[in-house]
């Protein structure tokens, strides 16, 4: 199946099969994908959290208006938002790409100055919720081509999912989240025909 069609598959699932689980390879190569996305400056301002126990994905059932996905889903894909880059934060980056590519801290000075300089004039949190989302399409498209299904869930009460989920949101806060598994037979919406602009009224050539 080409990416086309992969995606002409895809639909937000509005239930999953409880009783099919996807593999735990299959779950690292979509995640994989969420970890090759583009980020500005390559700092990823996010991390992600994998909810795979079926305990905690009951004990995350109140925090979410509508439960048909979290009482369904084999996972629960969170990502998480930063809501401070500090130096502390810059220094483990540079060290991280100083290991990985053998070159020394101070060479990268430059970049360092500039990164601190845009840190310190943005709205870090907006920021970081904005590449948390190019994560999320990532991690949809991979799943879409490993015909594992997806529903991206904005539809939560995030103090109480934060609060289960012990977040310091001093620091992070929940941007979205993912939920993963098998269409249930018993969806109707999967029998809905994909309905999407017209060509001529969603892009423009100049």
């Amino acid at each position: 199946m080409n990416y086309i069609e992969s995606l002409q598959k895809r639909y937000s699932v509005k239930k999953f099969n409880p009783d099919r689980k996807v593999a735990e390879a299959t779950i690292r190569d979509i995640l994989e994908a969420g970890k090759l996305s583009a980020s500005s400056l390559g700092l990823q301002p996010y991390k992600i959290l994998v909810v795979e126990s079926q305990e905690m994905l009951s004990n995350l059932i109140p925090a979410f208006h509508n439960p048909s996905q979290i009482s369904t889903c084999s996972h629960l894909v969170v990502i998480i938002a930063k809501k401070v880059v500090d130096g502390h934060y810059v220094d483990g980056y540079f060290r991280h790409i100083s290991e990985v590519r053998e070159v020394p801290v101070e060479s990268m000075e430059m970049f360092r100055r500039g990164i601190e300089t845009y840190t310190q004039n943005i709205e870090v949190q907006q920021w970081a919720e904005k590449q948390a989302y190019i994560v999320l399409g990532n991690l949809m498209f991979a799943a879409a081509l490993e015909n594992v299904d997806t529903c991206p869930m904005e539809g939560f009460k995030k103090d109480i999912l934060e609060e289960i989920l012990k977040l310091d949101t001093s620091a992070e806060g929940v941007a979205v989240t993912l939920a993963l598994g098998y269409r249930a037979e018993d969806d109707d919406f999967q029998r809905m025909k994909k309905v999407r602009k017209p060509d001529d009224k969603l892009f423009k050539f100049l």
